[in-house]
């Protein structure tokens, strides 16, 4: 009976899976069916435009070679006109003339016909007909001005469609998840030198497998990339993956997008718990100060999550020692409600607050970066059993490095009361790496991944970040991957002078 509820447990687990894949796949056809009449209407709407654009230039190419026509055909017909009127006013005179010399024949007196005649010779040598061109200024051809477009027609008869890259290829197997950086490696199905770019886009998800239509980020757009591979540094990996496209372009279109690759990129994530801080504690998500007035304005606050009786944290389920585990949030009824009624429930140094996520299992890592002239603060961590009366490190349920730079400046590791001084300079900014299936917490300078030191312990219950803060704040940083260069002190650390056996030991 058990063994057949169990396999049909698995049954509808499967069913149930298969049922979100073909809904996937189904929102996904409809989004691309919804694409495909957008952009055919785009498409439509743009091809209209070029060919208007075209019809444009025609109009205003024609427009100007009538333009032309008509200024040479007015410009001969006005020299032909001036050069016609010269000719009627020369053959006018030229007539009358020819009149008044025919008359002169007539003359019988001797000295007026030499008037007359020398009158008639000195008019013909300044006759205009004599100095008139009887040629043309200009021709009646206009063949300068005719058109040929039979190349034009052939060139206007292979316009066709631009020509689109091909979609490019990623290689999951060249892409590269590591310190908090993703490097993306594509290829492209066939070579084709016209290619200008390319286009990368990435979101972050929750979903393995193929991208979601529905209740997804946005798309994230890098363009003119000129190689065929990006590197993206600095994330966040507040998601468990992240899926990527890459499309090329030619200097005139962008080509199809590839096929999406979905990679893996989880991290520890946390927030600090407001409910577990100290009354003088203002703690905003991962930001802490010291707060002098007493936590004024936060006391309504605080009333409403004492009432709620318990103390909600994250718990991060068993995976391999090496995977790092997703959050999941879980009551803890171990840990009481935190009573912040007064002052006096806190004795010094123990100004604390702890992280909303348990830690059961993996590698995990954060950072953390006190405020200047911060005058005192300690980085571990703790059990969710850490009483509101316990100091981070005066316990053995807590394990922390402590900075002092209040009358004299100290530097330690704390754990189960005892102390062990560190001959090492306080770095800006504080690196903690816990492996809790391993046993070991250690601090790094953040920046130069030097070890500061560490503990060698077996954790019997779930852990916290904790943090104490004294005059000054805390900033963290979470969502981080354990960098490369901590994974690779981690093989050689076992023996190194910076840990003290004294410190470690194995608590119940």
């Amino acid at each position: 009976m058990d063994s057949q509820k169990e396999a049909l447990q698995r049954i509808i687990s499967t069913l149930a899976n298969k049922n979100d894949e073909i809904q996937n796949f189904i929102d996904t056809l409809n989004q691309t069916l919804r694409g495909v009449q957008e952009n055919s209407s785009n498409i439509l709407s743009e091809l209209d435009e070029e060919f208007d654009s075209l019809y444009s230039i025609l109009d205003d190419v024609k427009e100007s070679m009538i333009n032309s026509i008509k200024q040479e055909q007015a410009r001969k017909s006005h020299e032909l006109q001036n050069q016609l009127s010269q000719c009627n006013n020369a053959l006018e005179n030229s007539e009358e003339l020819l009149e008044f010399a025919t008359r002169s024949l007539d003359i019988k007196e001797p000295e007026d016909f030499s008037k007359a005649a020398r009158q008639i010779k000195d008019r013909v040598t300044m006759a205009s007909a004599f100095r008139l061109s009887l040629k043309p200024k200009v021709s009646d051809s206009m063949t300068h001005l005719m058109v040929d477009f039979s190349q034009e027609r052939q060139m206007l008869q292979t316009l066709k469609f631009l020509p689109v890259p091909k979609a490019p290829e990623i290689d999951p197997v060249e892409c590269l998840v590591a310190d908090n950086s993703v490097t993306v490696a594509w290829r492209m199905p066939e070579e084709d030198n016209k290619i200008d770019h390319f286009i990368l886009e990435y979101r972050k998800t929750n979903f393995d497998g193929l991208p979601r239509v529905k209740d997804e980020r946005c798309w994230e757009i890098i363009d003119n990339i000129k190689g065929t591979e990006y590197t993206l540094s600095g994330l966040k990996f507040d998601s468990k993956y992240m899926n990527f496209r890459v499309r090329a372009c030619n200097k005139a279109v962008a080509g199809e997008y590839s096929d999406p690759v979905t990679l893996e990129t989880k991290a520890l994530n946390f927030s600090l718990d407001n409910s577990s801080s100290h009354l003088n504690l203002k703690v905003e998500d991962t930001l802490v100060e010291w707060d002098p007035t007493g936590g004024k304005g936060q006391e309504s606050k605080i009333k409403g999550k004492e009432n709620k009786g318990s103390v909600h944290v994250t718990s991060l389920k068993k995976h391999t020692r090496s995977g790092t585990p997703s959050p999941k949030r879980t009551s803890v009824g171990s840990r009481p409600p935190a009573v912040r009624g007064s002052r006096d429930r806190f004795t010094g140094e123990s100004y604390t607050v702890l992280g909303d996520t348990a830690i059961e299992s993996g590698q995990h890592y954060w950072e953390v970066k006190a405020q200047k002239d911060c005058k005192s603060y300690s980085v571990g961590v703790a059990y969710k059993t850490l009483g509101k009366f316990d100091q981070l490190g005066k316990t053995n349920t807590s394990w922390c490095i402590h900075v002092n730079n209040w009358l004299q400046n100290t530097f330690a590791a704390k754990h189960n009361n005892k102390v062990k001084a560190l001959d090492v300079t306080v770095p800006e900014k504080i690196g903690v790496f816990c492996d809790f299936d391993g046993g070991q917490l250690s601090f790094y300078d953040a920046n130069s991944k030097q070890l500061l030191y560490s503990f060698k312990t077996k954790f019997t219950q779930p852990v916290l970040p904790g943090f104490m803060v004294w005059c000054g704040g805390l900033s963290l940083s979470t969502g981080m991957q354990v960098p490369s260069a901590v994974r690779t002190l981690q093989k050689s650390e076992n023996g190194m002078t910076g840990s003290a056996s004294s410190l470690n030991n194995v608590t119940q």
